[in-house]
């Protein structure tokens, strides 16, 4: 009997142990964070986002200013259920069945594959989006007019045709523009089209050149040399990652850089008319207090970035040999 009992407390022990470890292993792959207990009456929000980046931080945080605007106060009549999937796509579906099981009254997800991720859990919840491209082509709405569904929200698309007119106004004597871009990117092919059409009705001679991987940065810009006088970039996550391999070769040669977003900047880029990211977030949080309100995403267009902000960098600028015109300076952030 007593040999019984000892073999019954080990294995209640080892039980024990193993579930405090399959704890300890769901706290490192995602964080959570909330406001506690909800007070009576107050609307739930759960928020899915999936990396810690700075333009994903600024959207969550205009989120919840947006809210506030509206009159949606977190602790007092509203309670935000706030996980990040620190980067990993298990982690962004063990949220969402979470989310789902929540069962709030509305998701906020920040990021394609956060979004995709609770759109494929629930169709009954209400699902607000943020820092998604093309919803559309993310098969998250029917029609991002229309979108038909529990979801809506906003798209953070840059301005496209704004920053091949900043080309203009930067170098009024340019007429050739390479549109370079990684062919295997959706979200990429879908800018530069844009901007092969906004290129030909600025004047441009546009031409396309296109990487596949890492490897091919640098031969690919080098064939660019002496064929155009600018290079257009969008919002391309291969080269935005390896903009340097890009600016290394054209900043000697004396070829600008227009690019889809502020970061790429910091690598050689000269400059972009881009989204604030911080406002796109409080644009979505007025979207997802009228939903608290009562009106329905299925009704509600994705909306766009309202203003657009125009950055430059003086250093490349310099470094190039350009003298940016002072239209161009009053304006820049």
């Amino acid at each position: 009997m007593k040999k019984f009992t000892k073999i019954l407390m080990t294995g209640l022990l080892s039980a024990m142990l193993l579930a405090s470890c399959g704890n300890s292993q769901q706290n490192t792959d995602s964080s959570n964070t909330g406001s506690g207990e909800a007070p009576s009456g107050a609307k739930k929000v759960g928020v899915i986002q999936l990396v810690e980046h700075e333009a994903l931080d600024s959207s969550y945080n205009g989120f919840v200013e947006g809210l506030k605007e509206a009159g949606f106060n977190d602790g007092e009549n509203l309670v935000i259920d706030f996980n990040n999937a620190q980067g990993d796509q298990s982690n962004t579906t063990t949220i969402a069945q979470k989310l789902k099981n929540d069962n709030p009254d509305l998701i906020f997800a920040i990021a394609t594959p956060a979004a995709q991720a609770v759109a494929n859990q629930t169709s009954e919840i209400p699902i607000v989006i943020t820092s998604v491209t093309d919803p559309k082509v993310a098969g998250l709405v029917d029609s991002n007019e229309a979108p038909g569904g529990n979801v809506t929200g906003t798209s953070d698309l840059t301005p496209v045709e704004d920053q091949i007119n900043l080309i203009k106004e930067i170098l009024p004597e340019a007429k050739r523009l390479g549109v370079m871009y990684t062919s295997s990117e959706d979200n990429s092919i879908l800018q530069a089209e844009m901007a092969k059409t906004a290129g030909e009705a600025a004047g441009f001679e546009v031409s396309e050149y296109t990487v596949s991987k890492t490897e091919d940065i640098m031969a690919v810009s080098q064939s660019a040399i002496g064929k155009v006088d600018a290079i257009y970039i969008p919002t391309d996550n291969l080269l935005a990652a390896n903009m340097t391999a890009v600016s290394q070769i054209t900043t000697p040669a004396k070829i600008p850089l227009i690019v889809g977003e502020k970061g790429m900047m910091e690598q050689g880029g000269l400059a972009t008319k881009g989204i604030d990211y911080l406002e796109l977030g409080k644009q979505t949080g007025a979207m997802a207090a009228r939903i608290l309100n009562g009106e329905k995403p299925a009704d509600m267009p994705i909306e766009y970035q309202e203003e657009s902000v125009l950055y430059v960098n003086q250093k490349v600028a310099d470094e190039l040999g350009i003298t940016l015109p002072q239209s161009v300076l009053d304006q820049a952030k």
